[in-house]
């Protein structure tokens, strides 16, 4: 479906002038023309009855004046044909038999700046009853808009389940095709942001794991959904947009919102975090201690302070290691007597 723009319809103002006109026009023909058949004068009952005509279908113009604000666009048909878009701020005047077209207007996503339908409710009294009509307005926008579909809980490419959200900057491009070539553009955008999501996600670990390939160039890497932020967020929306191209949106921007793992293994998952971190930080303790062992040696080696044996030398370096790889302050005992 390919869009047609209009733009050249801006005589809305002029229109809404003649109507106004022609009605003034109708009423002066009917008050007149009645005056002068009260007179007696037949010649102007014509005259009356194009007054009455006017004034019952004068109107029928006015359903043709469309307004539109900045960003803002209008879908329509006549008799089920497609006859163009409205898409440039204005006062507007097309067929009046023309047809706004928006089947995503009553949806409603979890979304920043989501055109809010907005109902014009008309009592109508009968017998007693009332009854409301509402009108829910078919513009469509074309500002970015931000979609959050929530947390999902997806595994990793190593199985773990993970929960993780995200959020899409998005905005219509092709009306024709938002409108005519998908259902509901919105629900069918959700709906991919969600597949995307699980195409991607399933591809990488949570943390960096050895033995996986996360870029398919068959070689492993450092890849992961925590470190890869960036990374995983371009691939995320270029999947959705591959997708959506055919419903004429534009992804500007894909962002993650909530990464963590799922309630049921978060736990586990935290003891092995901090038991990879103590060990980190064992290791560099251990290799800082015994950097200062060997520098405590050589300097006395070097100012031949004392002479040790290897006996004496292994007894020292193995205080030095308690002492500087202990949880706790040492507790020095002194030694009064001879070295030996």
């Amino acid at each position: 479906m390919e869009e047609k723009i209009y733009t050249t319809k801006k005589n809305g103002m002029i229109a809404l002038l003649a109507v106004i006109v022609a009605y003034a026009l109708a009423i002066w023909a009917i008050i007149y023309g009645g005056i002068q058949m009260d007179q007696g004068k037949g010649g102007f009952g014509v005259l009356l009855a194009i007054g009455i005509i006017v004034c019952f279908v004068g109107w029928i113009p006015l359903c043709g004046l469309k307004i539109l604000g900045p960003q803002e666009a209008l879908v329509l048909t006549l008799f089920g044909r497609y006859i163009g878009t409205l898409k440039e701020a204005g006062f507007y005047v097309v067929n009046p038999f023309c047809t706004a077209v928006n089947p995503a207007a009553r949806t409603k996503l979890a979304q920043s700046g989501d055109t809010q339908p907005k109902p014009a409710a008309i009592s109508l009294s009968a017998d007693g009853t009332s009854v409301s009509v509402e009108a829910v307005g078919k513009k469509i926008s074309l500002k970015a808009m931000t979609l959050s579909n929530g947390r999902q809980k997806i595994n990793d490419c190593l199985g773990n389940p993970v929960e993780i959200g995200i959020a899409v900057i998005w905005r219509v491009t092709d009306t024709a095709k938002a409108v005519f070539n998908v259902d509901n553009y919105k629900e069918y955008l959700s709906l991919q942001c969600d597949s995307a999501l699980r195409n991607v996600v399933r591809i990488y670990p949570y943390d960096v794991a050895q033995n996986v390939d996360t870029t398919g160039d068959g070689m492993a890497d450092e890849g992961s959904l925590r470190g890869s932020a960036e990374i995983v967020a371009a691939r995320i929306r270029d999947e959705i947009q591959s997708k959506v191209n055919e419903a004429g949106l534009e992804i500007l921007e894909a962002r993650i919102t909530y990464l963590a793992y799922a309630p049921e293994i978060a736990s586990v998952m935290l003891q092995r975090q901090q038991a990879s971190a103590i060990v980190d930080a064992r290791k560099m303790i251990v290799d800082g201690a015994v950097g200062m062992v060997e520098m405590a040696l050589e300097r006395l080696n070097e100012k031949q302070t004392v002479q040790l044996d290897e006996e004496r030398k292994a007894a020292m370096v193995s205080n030095l290691l308690v002492v500087l790889c202990g949880n706790h302050d040492a507790q020095p005992i002194v030694n009064s007597g001879s070295l030996y």
